[in-house]
Parts: C-alpha cells; sequence; structure tokens
C-alpha cells in the first residue's frame, strides 16, 4: 500500500538544494525525495548502542600500540 504525503511551506532554499541534488543523481525531485525519505528509514543505519560497540570494536589502537607500530615500520627499512 502506498501513501500520498505533502510538505507544506518548504523553504525555497531547501527546495534548490533538493532539486539540485536530484540533477547530480539524475532523478526527478520526487524519486530524490523518495530516495532521502529510504535512506532515512532504512533499517542499516546504526543505533547508537551500535555505534558505540563498533568504535569499542573497531576504535583507536591503546595508547602502548601506536610505539609499537611505529618501532616496526622504523626497524623494516
Amino acid at each position: 500500500m502506498s501513501l500520498t504525503l505533502s510538505i507544506k511551506k518548504v523553504p525555497e532554499k531547501v527546495v534548490k538544494r533538493l532539486k539540485r541534488r536530484a540533477a547530480i543523481h539524475k532523478r526527478s525531485l520526487q524519486g530524490e525525495l523518495m530516495a532521502v525519505l529510504e535512506d532515512a528509514t532504512s533499517p542499516s543505519r546504526l543505533t547508537i548502542e551500535e555505534l558505540r560497540e563498533a568504535v569499542r570494536r573497531f576504535g583507536p589502537p591503546i595508547p602502548g600500540d601506536s610505539a609499537k607500530i611505529i618501532r616496526r615500520l622504523r626497524d623494516a627499512r
């Protein structure tokens, strides 16, 4: 089932940016708005908790690791 949505009083500068974005993606304004809505509601977006966990897993190495990496790179020359 599809539904027709209407957005009122959109500022002209927002409309211009959307039209420019649509042109870049070779889409109509309607198509661009649909893509924006799809992206905004995509289940693949991370929650705050998922983002925190990803940062913990893939975050920067502990301070001692950087010195080891630099020594290894220096010694490899």
